[in-house]
């Protein structure tokens, strides 16, 4: 039982340094949901059961949205789970622009395994700012980001067939939820 327990032990990490973060939708859901239901989609959609995949997953955000540092995620899980979060970690001391232009241009250059976190995650949002975006995007912004998302997921192709299909699934009712003729 060491896959269950690593996996649950990622989890509650993850559980722990988002515990006062809500997303940004209008229910404010609890943040740990966007964690598990990446992981989940790259396990059920893409039938992925790479346990270090699956973690990193789990931890994708923590770097990036808490206090969180690399070293901690090696302490606690290993090195090649630190790796693979460090892959799908953006710079924060960048603004914001230059961290979007980063990911299309970077995300064509990551392994396959961060590839797989990079390609749920923008599923996962893409579902999410069509169904229940942030509260104070407009239609303009949630557009941009379909479009920007899609982007990124470009440099995820080849990568694992079903997700990206899931994706382009998701982009097009999002498309269709917006109004978007494309």
């Amino acid at each position: 039982m060491t896959i269950a327990r690593d996996l649950l032990k990622a989890v509650e990490f993850t559980a722990e340094k988002h515990r006062d973060q809500k997303r940004k939708n209008v229910e404010a859901s609890p943040y740990i949901n966007h964690p598990i239901q990446v992981a989940e989609m790259i396990s059920t959609v893409g039938g992925i059961d790479d346990l270090a995949v699956l973690m990193a997953a789990i931890l994708h955000d923590t770097v990036e949205d808490t206090e969180t540092t690399f070293d901690e995620i090696d302490n606690a899980f290993g090195p090649e789970v630190r790796d693979l979060v460090a892959e799908v970690t953006d710079d924060t001391t960048l603004d914001k622009a230059e961290r979007k232009r980063l990911q299309i241009e970077h995300t064509a250059h990551m392994s396959d395994r961060a590839k797989l976190i990079k390609l749920a995650d923008k599923t996962c949002n893409v579902r999410d700012v069509a169904q229940s975006p942030p509260k104070d995007w407009d239609m303009a912004r949630r557009v941009g980001y379909l479009e920007w998302a899609s982007r990124v997921v470009d440099g995820c192709r080849g990568t694992n067939a079903a997700m990206e299909r899931y994706f382009d699934e998701t982009l097009a009712r999002a498309r269709k939820a917006l109004k978007i003729k494309k």
